[in-house]
């Protein structure tokens, strides 16, 4: 009101992403019984918000907090470095050289795909001043996106070896397909084996191969750095792993009104969907610009309402779904609805959406209020 002295109301989020600690906690405890960990972060910490993530990790114990926290680009390392984060930032792919002198003025961590590259940050550091810079070396033994092949790696090591400015601590590799492809990923588990054997098990501090998947159900001789992402947000690649894990992300929004609609009326955009008898509907406060995936519509998808699975109607729309809650007579604006999380996995939404629970979990979107418990 014009003039009023009370403050200005404010309304609580219509769709929010409940994010629990205590699950993230107990994730990160199950990732760590294996060994020393990288936490990944890129993304945004899988959508689960990159900063909150990275100093809550921060405050575990010294034998659950992660050695390093990884990220995809200069931009997230930038963002962690203003946090006030001081756990190690590690750069999980190769950079572009007008990315290289921040890399080096902060001293974060940055792993080498070819020579080029090894000189180039060599020459920085120089130029900086300072200790040598440590890096960890990439080698690709199968997934195509970089570092050197494994033989280019044996040939060129001692040149690696000689750039006086850099600290070469770790050998990382990626695993392209270790929920898909089993013997694959088990003959390439024994190369980076051999590859360790070939240049000297002790000649690193740091090697690592595994993923999520990878560090779930592979064994390698050596590795003792893991680099889980996916399962320390709850959700296992493997799904036989499922059990020992807990979601830590559950995407809630709010029934917006609730109508009874008579037999033959239309639902949604396109009228794919024409109710076949009287149904209470429901219409909540989420759609495809939120991150709830349009490609869930007419897949049989359901949300969960007062501990009730409830259809999914009609086509996603950008800004609400439509769903039947025929069986919940009393179902009022403002019920909350769970589209995901611990009861409906992310993993259950990706497969309807033909999609996989990574781009689901990065694509909520920023309207969506993330809040941590």
């Amino acid at each position: 009101m014009t003039g009023s002295t009370h403050a200005a109301p404010v309304s609580p989020p219509r769709a929010s992403a409940e994010v629990s600690y205590e699950n993230l906690r107990h994730n990160y405890s199950v990732a760590r019984a294996h060994g020393e960990l990288m936490a990944v972060l890129k993304a945004g910490a899988y959508g689960h918000g990159l900063e909150a993530i990275a100093c809550f990790l921060e405050q575990l114990p010294a034998d659950q907090a992660p050695t390093f926290l990884g990220v995809a680009s200069v931009i997230e390392a930038r963002r962690l470095a203003k946090a006030g984060v001081s756990t190690r930032i590690y750069l999980l792919g190769p950079t572009c050289p007008f990315e290289r002198e921040e890399i080096v003025y902060h001293r974060w961590t940055p792993s080498v795909s070819n020579l080029e590259e090894a000189r180039d940050f060599d020459r920085l550091v120089q130029s900086h001043g300072g200790d040598p810079l440590p890096v960890h070396i990439t080698v690709d033994t199968g997934m195509g996106r970089g570092g050197f092949l494994p033989e280019q790696l044996i040939e060129q090591i001692s040149e690696l070896d000689e750039l006086p400015h850099l600290s070469i601590e770790g050998l990382g590799s990626h695993l392209p397909s270790a929920d898909e492809d089993e013997d694959f990923t088990k003959a390439q588990f024994a190369r980076y084996d051999a590859l360790i054997e070939a240049l000297g098990p002790d000649r690193f501090r740091y090697l690592h191969l595994s993923n999520s998947a990878g560090l779930l159900g592979y064994h390698s001789r050596y590795t003792n750095l893991y680099r889980p992402g996916l399962m320390c947000y709850g959700i296992s690649p493997l799904p036989a792993h499922q059990s020992s894990l807990r979601p830590a992300l559950t995407l809630k929004s709010r029934v917006s009104l609730v109508r009874s609609l008579p037999a033959g009326h239309g639902i949604s955009y396109g009228r794919q969907t024409v109710l076949q008898k009287d149904t209470l509907v429901a219409t909540v406060g989420i759609g495809y610009g939120d991150g709830y995936p349009r490609e869930l519509s007419m897949t049989g998808a359901s949300v969960l309402i007062r501990g009730k699975r409830c259809p999914l109607l009609g086509r996603v729309t950008m800004d609400q779904i439509m769903v039947d809650v025929s069986q919940i007579p009393d179902c009022t604006s403002g019920d909350e609805v769970e589209l995901f999380g611990e009861n409906i996995l992310v993993s259950e939404i990706a497969q309807l959406a033909g999609g996989i629970p990574w781009s689901i979990l990065t694509g909520i979107t920023p309207r969506v209020t993330r809040v941590y418990l």
